[in-house]
């Protein structure tokens, strides 16, 4: 048995650059971090008792006998990719909801790969995974979904990711004090909106306009090269960063009519007026998770303002996708 745990992910600058109808010409830059609420799959091979080859428990239960039959669109390409040979097991747990704006179908898609190798007894570096991950979705499913989520997923941190080039992805870690780190984080809240959204319809949108957007999209990039240069300064003022998010998020919710609405715009602006400097919506639009950048003595005011809303403690991860449990089949 094989158990992956791979991380969500918070991007905190560059989304949208990460198309590769974007990048591809123009290149792409991210800023991101991997956080404290992860995606578990559990892996077995079958074992030769059931009238079926293959098991899968995610919001639904399958039980086919042939990958063709596999309605989980990731499971059944995943399975092909890897080519096993034998029947599996495959159980899907995470922390937190699916389509919410964390990079969660990516995760899944990572963490899936990742403990596919492991029981065919290989072990995987990340930028395998993540390049693999990215072919799956957006070649083989046809996904209407970018590089960062597959990207961060599978090496974890708080990075600089730069996309395009001979080698598609690179990712440099961000070079930052411990405490400056910690400072930041005690700065950032995430509240779940609970709107439903499917990414993939308001990616596409943002993918068809994306040659029209080309002086908004060179901005973003503009301002995430500013908040990296920002952190590698010995400022332990942080509000910039924040100012930086909110001068992102009015051109992010400018693309396209679908990244935002009047719900998610009056959350953002209770934010603002009980304290929050900044912040924006995680994801490619619609709902999910809406992050806010606010000083610690704000941030209570902020939690009762919008108390109608899920608030969500979280931490910094930088581990990326591991296997956290390897057990050798028993022979049969």
């Amino acid at each position: 048995m094989i158990i992956s745990r791979t991380p969500f992910r918070i991007s905190f600058f560059g989304g949208g650059t990460d198309y590769p109808v974007w990048y591809k010409e123009n290149g792409g830059l991210v800023l991101s971090t991997s956080i404290n609420k992860y995606c578990y799959v559990i892996c077995r091979y079958l074992p030769p008792f059931f009238d079926y080859n293959y098991c899968l428990r995610y919001r639904q239960r399958e039980e086919t006998l042939t990958i063709d039959q596999i309605k989980h669109p990731s499971i059944r390409e995943c399975l092909r990719f890897i080519s096993t040979e034998r029947g599996v097991e495959i159980q899907h747990n995470a922390d937190l909801p699916a389509m919410s704006g964390l990079g969660s179908s990516s995760a899944f898609t990572v963490g899936l790969l990742n403990a596919l190798y492991a029981l065919k007894g290989c072990m995987s570096s990340k930028q395998k995974l993540a390049l693999e991950a990215i072919y799956v979705e957006q070649h083989v499913i046809g996904e209407n979904v970018g590089s960062q989520d597959q990207t961060t997923a599978a090496f974890g941190g708080f990075n600089k990711i730069r996309f395009g080039g001979p080698n598609e992805i690179v990712v440099e870690p961000i070079i930052i004090d411990t405490k400056k780190l910690q400072l930041l984080q005690s700065h950032l809240m995430l509240f779940f909106l609970g709107f439903p959204r499917i990414a993939s319809d308001i990616a596409k949108e943002q993918i068809k306009v994306t040659p029209q957007k080309k002086k908004e999209l060179t901005e973003m990039m503009d301002i995430a090269n500013a908040a990296i240069a920002f952190l590698a300064t010995a400022n332990e003022d942080l509000d910039d960063f924040g100012k930086l998010l909110h001068e992102q998020w009015m051109i992010k919710r400018s693309l396209t009519p679908l990244i935002s609405n009047g719900a998610i715009d009056e959350v953002y602006e209770i934010g603002r007026r009980a304290g929050a400097i900044g912040g924006k919506l995680l994801g490619a639009g619609g709902g999910g998770f809406m992050l806010f950048y606010a000083r610690p003595e704000d941030q209570e005011r902020i939690r009762e303002d919008l108390g109608h809303l899920l608030h969500v403690p979280f931490s910094f991860d930088s581990t990326g996708t591991q296997i956290i449990y390897y057990m050798p089949e028993e022979n049969y």
